[in-house]
C-alpha cells in the first residue's frame, strides 16, 4: 500500500473565459410570435373613410307631394278664373242695367214730345203708361192727360224728337232709382207740314226700377233752369 504522500497532487484544468478555440457556437434562435409587431415593421397609414352615401329620396313620397302641389296650384288658378268670371258677369250685368235706365229715359222723352194727329191718343197714353211716382200723379191730376191731348190737336200738326245724347248721372242702389241726363231736339210742323225751327231740350229723367225689373219714368225736371 502506497502512501498518499508519494503521489503528486492533481492539477485542476482551467480555461479562460470566452469561447473556446474552434468553430464558434451559433446563438440559439428565438421564436417571435407572429402577432407581435417588431420595431422594423413600418406603421400602416390610416385608411381614409368615405363619407356616407346620401339616402335616396322616397319616390312615392315625392310623387305624392308633386301631385298635391299640382292639385293646389290647379285649385288656385281655378279659383282665380272663377273670380274673374264672376266679376266679368257682374260688370256686364251692371252695364246692361245702366243701359236700360238710359234707354227708358230716352224713350220717355221721345214719347213726351213726339206725336201725329192720327195717333195723338195712343201717343199720350203710351207716354203716361211709362211713368210712375210723382210724374204719374201729376199727369193723373186735373185732367192733365186730357188737356195734353187737346193741346196737341190744337196745333193741327205733328212733332218729331231726335235724341242727341244721354248718360247715366247717378244711381241709388237703395231706392233703385237712376238719374239720366237727356239732350234732345224737337221739331214741330204746322197743318201744312211746314217745319218750325227745332228746339233743343235738356232734361233730367229720374228712372225707377221695381222688384220685377220693370223701369218707368219716376220724375223729370229741366236742368239749369230750362233749355
Amino acid at each position: 500500500m502506497e502512501s498518499t504522500q508519494s503521489r503528486p497532487p492533481r492539477r485542476r484544468a482551467s480555461r479562460p473565459a470566452g469561447p473556446t478555440t474552434g468553430t464558434p457556437a451559433e446563438p440559439a434562435a428565438v421564436r417571435v410570435p407572429s402577432t407581435a409587431k417588431t420595431a422594423a415593421t413600418p406603421a400602416r397609414k390610416p385608411r381614409k373613410t368615405a363619407p356616407p352615401s346620401r339616402r335616396q329620396a322616397h319616390r312615392r313620397l315625392v310623387a305624392v307631394v308633386a301631385m298635391v302641389t299640382g292639385i293646389l296650384a290647379t285649385s288656385v288658378v281655378g279659383a282665380a278664373v272663377a273670380v274673374l268670371v264672376v266679376q266679368r258677369h257682374s260688370t256686364e250685368a251692371t252695364q246692361a242695367r245702366n243701359q236700360r235706365f238710359v234707354d227708358t229715359a230716352t224713350q220717355t222723352v221721345v214719347n213726351m214730345f213726339s206725336f201725329k194727329q192720327s195717333t195723338i191718343d195712343q201717343s199720350v197714353d203710351q207716354f203716361i203708361d211709362g211713368t210712375s211716382g210723382p210724374l204719374r200723379d201729376m199727369l193723373a191730376n186735373n185732367n192733365n192727360a186730357t188737356n195734353l191731348k187737346a193741346i196737341f190737336r190744337d196745333t193741327g200738326g205733328s212733332s218729331e224728337t231726335v235724341i242727341n245724347g244721354a248718360a247715366l248721372e247717378s244711381y241709388d242702389d237703395v231706392s233703385k232709382r237712376a238719374s239720366v241726363l237727356v239732350s234732345a231736339r224737337v221739331t214741330a210742323s204746322d197743318m201744312q207740314g211746314n217745319n218750325k225751327p227745332s228746339q233743343p231740350y235738356r232734361l233730367r229723367i229720374i228712372v225707377a226700377e221695381d222688384d220685377e225689373g220693370h223701369m218707368t219714368a219716376y220724375d223729370l225736371n229741366y236742368p239749369n233752369g230750362g233749355n
